[in-house]
């Protein structure tokens, strides 16, 4: 696209990005944002007691029972009534003995009831991957879960589904709750029975809670073993979630938010920042029941054909399976850009390709660009501690520090490690001491684990991007270092958009390599076939000669044999959520990886190459 000619982004109304910068004799460089933090809510149920007076009427979550069927919505008034009845019937079952709640199944209306009636209770939730449940073979890490955090009570919206599952948890004590179908044979409490109880005991409840309680346990990605559970309480829910509002030029007279998501609540980025973050500002949030995969996306574009979001989040799978929809579909484009104000993503840098495409179908049905967001963070932050909130061309970025954080980087092997401090971080990790104990440095900062670095050194405000994990680069075997995540964003940009993530190989080899996921939507328009295969595109000729002509000329301006990419293999295998590949933060979990694609890591490295090998 060619800059100069380009319309004029569409107004964000947010506040010019500042930081505050001070740098110390021992190269460390603490960064915190000069503006005010908004008021903090008391506790998390507080904004339902708001808003229910404020715009009872509102809809706070709406789904559909089914795909194409009509909404089922529940407004802030309904669902604080709700969520009273169920805090008062939870503290009857439990003999006034709070202890945590477990969810097994995946976004709804009752689950998010259940939640917040679990948490007014005094009873932290623990919301769990489906996959620990539906897609494990010998439960390994939902027993881990489950001893760890000893519920008193597990929910699954289909207990015939979930039935082995929930069954493990309440062999360990826990009464089981369901929604639909009771699990056989097992003493099952209906959700609606929750739903009778008066809200009476809710406003003793509610009086007991305070910023030190416990809210949630949220489960790393368990990336470098079982996954740790990560103490959420009301404080730190409370403050990120008025942490990017406060940049906001006019919060006040904001607009209520609506907004479409699939993202899982088992996830940081799901249950606190959008979930929580909705709730917190009195937004709208429709939940969608489609996934970026192929055959499930089309529940998502139904949703999109009658939904005008006023903001819209997603991962960069979902926009490279969204933006062709767009492209051919104008009745679509304008619904979906009617009132949108801005577009965020995250998990991963969206490729300049995709970016360039959506912008470009903005300008045909808005006569502007409109703004990406993107934000960073972890589990342990709640999740969101920087953000990018002006508008730019560049992908990417981390952005700047939100108020009421300070970023500490510090010199780790010619890196700048990431660590935060703020109310917005966890206080550590659920009867792990010891893990807490190494997670926080002797100021009481909480170590990310990435390194990031200014876009301009000369000009702070200009924001961090992404330099890599602190321990993922790699020498070569002439003892060259590889910078891994910044040769990952090469080569996925490299391919043209073929490729929607990679992996960097060459531990101890003579150069680096990649096994490449594809993108299926971009391989299927480049090819002009649209039952193209996973397992088709990875052989494809077309396919492997427009990556082999990308790398070839990223290796012409990169001549140096830390910054080529001499081969190529993509993969049909996704990253498996189950075994940790996919951490926390949402992105490829590297070392791990690579580990369980041994055999494809020596097929890289295989003289005479195979046919479906790349090289270059």
């Amino acid at each position: 696209m060619n800059a100069p000619s380009l319309p004029p982004f569409r107004p964000l109304r947010m506040v010019e990005p500042r930081v505050s910068v001070t740098r110390r004799a021992n190269g460390e460089i603490i960064l915190e944002n000069p503006y005010r933090l908004l008021p903090v809510p008391a506790n998390v149920i507080e904004p339902f007691r708001i808003w229910a007076a404020a715009a009872p009427d509102r809809v706070w979550l709406a789904e559909r029972p089914s795909p194409g069927a009509p909404w089922r919505i529940c407004t802030y008034a309904e669902a604080l009534d709700a969520i009273a009845r169920i805090a008062s019937g939870l503290l009857a079952l439990s003999g006034g003995a709070p202890k945590p709640l477990m969810i097994l199944s995946g976004n709804s209306i009752n689950h998010a009831l259940l939640s917040y009636g679990a948490i007014l209770a005094g009873m932290p939730v623990a919301p769990l991957s489906r996959a620990y449940s539906l897609m494990s073979s010998d439960f390994a890490r939902l027993d881990h879960c489950a001893e760890l955090v000893e519920p008193g009570f597990v929910f699954a919206d289909d207990g015939v589904l979930f039935e082995k599952a929930l069954k493990r948890v309440a062999a360990r004590g826990a009464r089981i709750i369901h929604e639909k179908r009771a699990a056989p044979g097992a003493d099952s409490i209906a959700f609606a029975q929750l739903l009778t109880h008066a809200p009476d005991a809710a406003e003793g409840a509610y009086a007991r809670l305070s910023h030190d309680s416990v809210a949630k346990f949220l489960f790393t990605s368990g990336s470098t073993g079982m996954p740790k559970a990560v103490i959420n309480t009301h404080r730190m829910m409370c403050t990120n979630a008025v942490m990017a509002r406060s940049l906001l030029a006019d919060p006040e007279g904001e607009e209520p938010s609506v907004s479409l998501s699939w993202l899982p609540w088992n996830h940081t980025f799901g249950g606190n920042a959008v979930l929580n973050g909705m709730t917190t500002s009195g937004g709208t949030l429709y939940l969608d029941g489609g996934l970026p995969q192929p055959g499930l996306f089309d529940e998502t574009l139904r949703n999109l054909a009658e939904i005008s979001p006023t903001s819209y989040s997603n991962v960069p799978a979902a926009y490279a399976m969204l933006i062709p929809a767009l492209e051919r579909d104008d009745a679509l484009a304008a619904t979906f850009f009617r009132k949108l104000r801005g577009l965020a993503y995250g998990g991963a840098a969206l490729s300049q390709d995709l970016y360039d495409r959506i912008q470009k179908v903005a300008i045909r049905h808005c006569g502007e660009r409109l703004s990406f967001s993107s934000g960073y963070g972890a589990t342990e932050t709640g999740p969101t501690i920087m953000n990018v909130h002006w508008p730019t061309a560049r992908m990417g970025l981390l952005g700047l520090p939100l108020p009421g954080v300070a970023i500490k980087l510090v010199p780790q092997g010619g890196k700048m490690e990431v660590r935060a401090k703020g109310d917005c971080i966890t206080p550590g990790y659920h009867k792990r001491p010891d893990l807490s104990a190494k997670a926080f440095d002797d100021e009481g900062f909480y170590s990310l684990g990435d390194a990031a670095k200014f876009v301009d050194p000369d000009d702070p405000a200009q924001g961090l991007v992404f330099d890599g994990r602190v321990a993922e680069d790699f020498k070569l075997e002439t003892g060259t270092w590889v910078n891994a995540g910044r040769l990952r964003v090469q080569a996925i940009e490299a391919a043209g958009g073929l490729l929607q993530d990679a992996l960097v190989a060459g531990l101890d080899r003579a150069y680096a390599a990649i096994l490449g996921w594809p993108n299926l939507a971009a391989c299927r328009a480049a090819t002009g076939n649209d039952r193209l295969s996973f397992d088709e595109v990875v052989t494809h000729p077309q396919i492997l000669s427009r990556i082999a002509a990308g790398l070839t000329a990223h290796n012409k301006v990169n001549p140096g044999s830390s910054t080529q990419i001499r081969r190529a293999l993509l993969m049909v295998e996704p990253p498996s959520l189950d075994a940790g590949e996919i951490t926390d933060k949402g992105y490829v979990n590297q070392s791990l990886s690579l580990a369980r694609r041994k055999a494809l890591v020596e097929k890289l490295y295989t003289d005479p190459p195979g046919n479906d090998v790349i090289a270059v």
